[in-house]
């Protein structure tokens, strides 16, 4: 399966992340997607991200699934202009096969990320929501090696 990254955002996720969060960055994730609906990661596996087995580090197996949800939020900040922290308050993940090749992060929720946002412009208080997500390699994109819950808790800092 061949996608092409979405360039802006990637670089805006790796230029970002460069100077906050430096292991994103040394991980290189490539943005496939962002639409209404969805959010589509790469991150590829190489030295950077494989343990001594040759299969994806459970490190960059997190970092990409968080990722995929944060993409959304991030996307609807930026566009309103306004100071809204967010961070994740837990992790759930189910590890089903090994990642054994580049790993793509599905979320199919953005539509709900995007409406927590929405509702964070209104209020001053924190507000959380779980957002689950998917993550398949790109050798058998039918077989999820990986299913995640993430809880995403954000305020209006405005």
């Amino acid at each position: 399966m061949k996608i092409k990254p979405t360039l802006r955002l990637t670089a805006l996720v790796n230029g970002f992340s460069l100077f906050k969060i430096p292991l994103l960055a040394f991980c290189t994730p490539q943005v496939l997607e962002v639409s209404e609906t969805q959010t589509k990661v790469r991150v590829r596996l190489d030295w950077r991200t494989s343990n001594h087995l040759g299969v994806m580090y459970f490190g960059a197996l997190a970092m990409g699934a968080e990722l995929s949800i944060a993409l959304k939020a991030v996307e609807k900040i930026d566009a309103s202009r306004k100071r809204i922290d967010f961070i994740f308050k837990d992790f759930q993940a189910d590890f089903l096969k090994r990642a054994d090749s580049h790993v793509l992060f599905c979320c199919d929720e953005a539509d709900q990320v995007a409406k927590l946002i929405e509702e964070a412009l209104q209020t001053e208080d924190r507000l959380e929501k779980t957002f689950s997500g998917y993550a398949v390699t790109e050798k058998k994109p039918d077989q999820a090696v990986m299913k995640y819950k993430l809880t995403l808790s954000v305020k209006n800092r405005s």
